[in-house]
């Protein structure tokens, strides 16, 4: 009689050992499981957040001139009367009919810019006459002409304003100081060179 009991007492332990080993093994495959999504989902995160950080150096420039608006208000449009002007090119032949709209902060700015319209239109043609047609028909010669304009503009009303670095520049900085010209952006409605 002392054998069976031996025999139950020596099977019971195993039982035991194998249902503790396999929970241990389950707890260590869900750790395990948990592990690799968190480390999935933070890659994702890494991933997403360098490639808006590639977007936003190609488009630094803008989005650094440009401050945040609410998305409920629209921004503010300004179109000045078009302007015929003589180009720089050898001979003088060669002239530019722009149509500009400037996109404003806010109304009031449109108020305040009306005041100093007969000085701003002055510095927009001398610095457009200053220009050629090869350097006018560039698509970065069109973006230089916007920057050169918004500069014209804050210098005429005493503003501050930080240009934008060239773009490819070795010396863009990453994050530049906000700017408190009213003038958001300049828009060409009409860029004919002839």
């Amino acid at each position: 009689m002392s054998a069976a009991p031996a025999s139950a007492a020596d099977a019971a332990p195993p039982k035991k050992s194998k249902k503790l080993l396999i929970i241990v093994i389950s707890v260590v495959l869900v750790l395990v499981l948990v592990a690799a999504g968190a480390f999935v989902l933070l890659l994702k995160q890494n991933h997403a957040a360098d490639e808006g950080d590639n977007a936003d150096t190609a488009e630094q420039s803008h989005a650094a001139a440009t401050p945040k608006r609410d998305p409920k208000t629209p921004p503010t449009f300004m179109p000045l009367d078009s302007m015929v002007v003589n180009l720089a090119d050898a001979g003088g032949n060669r002239f530019a009919q722009l149509g500009i709209t400037l996109q404003l902060s806010d109304p009031k700015a449109a108020e305040e810019i009306k005041v100093y319209m007969p000085a701003i239109r002055n510095g927009i043609l001398i610095r457009v006459s200053q220009r050629t047609s090869e350097e006018m028909l560039r698509p970065d010669g069109k973006e230089a002409l916007a920057q050169a304009i918004t500069a014209e503009i804050a210098q005429v009303m005493g503003y501050d304003y930080d240009p934008p670095p060239a773009p490819g520049s070795a010396e863009a900085p990453k994050r530049r100081r906000a700017s408190n010209n009213p003038v958001e952006s300049v828009l060409f409605s009409s860029f004919i060179v002839q």
